[in-house]
């Protein structure tokens, strides 16, 4: 490849992340200047929209949520599963990550950093809280910024698009039962009938909505139709989820004040279980042959997190003052640069990844 074709490959891929998504931390910061300045000045008003409650449903947060998460799901294929087989040992890998290791070590590493390693500096009154949002942020992997770390790493596409249908679907029956066994275990009381809510009202209705509303559109317009809609929804979707911070920043304004350091040491266990979880579907991918186009964005389905449902769902459960919403918005701050990071990383390995025995072997049986 010549050095111009690598340079319009960059530029192609850069162009895959808008100005919003490539500069998602920067956004996620001013949200929390403006949120805490506002809640500062009219602290009234924010305790007005926390009264605006249903079945203790935010409805001001439910509407900002399913602005955010019907678009990403109306870019799912559920037909995309019959796919499954063609990639089997990548989809088994990662299935095993994001539900069978992901969520259970993220609750480790909240117990071990939050629980004892930085408890001296955090406020006695909220650890179980910031506890309970780590786990309920490494609940459920992503389904639309994969896409973009899919394509960055120059992934497999029908790859990533059958497990993004096979992990929204198990999804809908796996979210709650692992959040509510994680929360027992950590000794905090689980509100059942709150949380099966809000997996029915932020995961269950938005899939069914978005697939009818996909079928539609594919039916009356073809792809064209899909993605003029997905276009036009963007901007809704991004504002939705800047309104929500700057809601719960301005709820946690005095928090954040009075502990500046908190959010540090919140990212500390987020960071490590990125790393931990991506190195490890890589490496399991390297061991089992599976080719560097499915490794790639394994490793990054395997390292990430639904934060637009964790944070619905900690808001739900525990409201929007506590440590618990906190924590997820701290995954929403380092999403982008340590995800980011580890498509780099994968990229710069993969000369080391292909020459594993076991990849060898896969690529000579695969060629013609």
């Amino acid at each position: 490849m010549t050095m111009t074709a690598k340079a319009d490959e960059k530029v192609d891929k850069a162009k895959t992340m808008g100005l919003f998504e490539r500069y998602l931390t920067l956004w996620v910061a001013l949200c929390i200047v403006v949120g805490i300045a506002l809640g500062h000045v009219w602290p009234g008003l924010f305790q007005g929209i926390a009264k605006l409650e249903l079945a203790r449903v935010n409805l001001p947060v439910a509407a900002l949520i399913w602005l955010m998460i019907v678009p990403m799901l109306l870019k799912v294929d559920f037909a995309a599963m019959g796919q499954v087989r063609a990639h089997w040992k990548g989809i088994g890998v990662t299935l095993f990550i994001n539900w069978a290791v992901k969520p259970f070590s993220m609750a480790a590493l909240a117990w071990l950093f939050v629980g004892h390693l930085f408890a001296p500096f955090l406020p006695a009154g909220q650890i179980p809280s910031y506890i309970a949002g780590l786990i309920i942020l490494a609940a459920a992997p992503c389904t639309a910024m994969v896409f973009v770390w899919s394509h960055l790493s120059d992934g497999e596409p029908h790859f990533t698009l059958s497990q993004v249908a096979l992990n929204d679907t198990i999804m809908v029956f796996a979210f709650a039962p692992i959040v509510g066994l994680l929360l027992g275990l950590s000794s905090i009381t689980v509100p059942w009938e709150t949380l099966l809510l809000s997996v029915v009202l932020y995961i269950v209705v938005p899939v069914i909505v978005a697939q009818l509303w996909r079928r539609a559109l594919l039916g009356r317009g073809g792809d064209a139709a899909l993605q003029r809609a997905l276009k036009a929804l963007h901007p809704l979707s991004l504002g939705a989820l800047l309104a929500t911070l700057v809601l719960l920043f301005g709820f946690q304004g005095e928090q954040i004040i009075a502990q500046p350091l908190v959010i540090l040491l919140l990212a500390v266990p987020i960071l490590v279980q990125v790393y931990f979880n991506s190195g490890l579907a890589y490496l399991l991918n390297r061991t089992f042959g599976v080719a560097h186009c499915v490794a790639g964005p394994s490793a990054l389905i395997g390292a990430s997190n639904f934060f637009e449902l964790a944070v619905a769902t900690a808001i739900s459960l525990f409201g929007f003052q506590s440590g618990a919403a906190l924590a997820t918005v701290v995954g929403v701050l380092i999403e982008v640069p340590v995800m980011l990071s580890v498509v780099r990383i994968v990229g710069a390995t993969r000369g080391w990844y292909e020459r594993a025995p076991a990849v060898a072997r896969a690529g000579k049986a695969a060629a013609p």
